[in-house]
């Protein structure tokens, strides 16, 4: 049965979701969101920067599954930043995603206007056009500034988290803000040294399950959200596949051990911002 997180805004995210992140705009992302919708999964999340909104509106929109059941999470690019351009940003998301309103809106990156975006932001939950607001791959110092700049606390944190990179200071860094971690490259990018860890085919044994679905069960009783991505429904349904068991709290310590600071995408701050550059998504 999956499972829900009450974020510090009282709203309860589905802890599962599909993320459509490289997924092309049209057939591939409609069909995905649609499969995705169909096996159960209530959580898709997309962005401005990944081009494919409108299919994932459309799909929800034809999935026949009521509106209020499904958690659409969407993320603002960097030149959407500031105030009144953020406002503007956010009417032509809605339009693009064929929606009334945005069940969790992100701030993509850390760079640009990030604090006159979140003036904004505010402004459109308190308007009813966003239910909860958050920020993506705030690692450095900008992470506090903005949670201190604050009316309104980040309800999540979405960065790279996965067995090999559990993030616990990141961890305490936010808890003071009632911030929860979403994962993405929950499964370390696909790394096979990591999916292949004896730990995860000892317990994929015990438990009839696959290494990666204990690695994502791994990480929902760990309480954080995931939205693996794939667009094959039988991946699909196996990544949906981890409610019907329980690891123990030995086999959760023995997964924890496996931390050792290793992340796969390695880019300084000024890398990241440089390889922003111009490039702006198109509306």
């Amino acid at each position: 049965m999956q499972t829900y997180i009450t974020l510090n805004d009282g709203t309860k995210i589905p802890q599962f979701g599909l993320g459509v992140y490289q997924v092309p705009e049209g057939e591939a992302t409609y069909n995905a969101v649609l499969d995705a919708l169909k096996i159960g999964v209530r959580h898709i999340d997309t962005a401005h920067a990944y081009q494919n909104e409108r299919s994932v509106g459309k799909a929800v929109k034809d999935s026949g599954v009521p509106r209020e059941e499904v958690w659409v999470t969407t993320k603002l690019w960097p030149h959407e930043y500031g105030e009144g351009k953020t406002a503007a940003a956010i009417d032509k998301m809605l339009e693009r995603l064929g929606t009334d309103y945005i069940d969790l809106l992100l701030l993509h990156q850390q760079f640009g206007d990030y604090l006159g975006a979140w003036k904004d932001m505010e402004k459109a939950v308190k308007a009813g056009k966003v239910k909860s607001i958050g920020i993506s791959n705030f690692e450095s110092e900008r992470l506090e500034e903005l949670c201190e700049a604050a009316t309104m606390k980040p309800s999540v944190l979405q960065v790279e988290c996965h067995p090999y990179y559990q993030q616990n200071g990141l961890k305490k860094r936010i808890e003071k803000y009632g911030t929860v971690i979403e994962s993405w490259y929950p499964i370390g990018h696909g790394d096979k040294g990591l999916i292949n860890e004896n730990v995860f085919t000892k317990l994929a044994q015990k438990y009839g399950k696959s290494n990666v679905q204990i690695i994502l069960r791994w990480h929902i009783q760990e309480g954080t959200i995931v939205f693996p991505r794939t667009t094959n429904p039988q991946h699909m349904k196996e990544n949906f596949d981890i409610f019907d068991f329980e690891l123990t709290a030995d086999e959760m310590a023995e997964i924890r051990a496996l931390d050792c600071g290793k992340r796969f995408f390695n880019m300084t701050l000024a890398e990241q911002e440089a390889n922003l550059g111009a490039w702006h998504p198109a509306d």
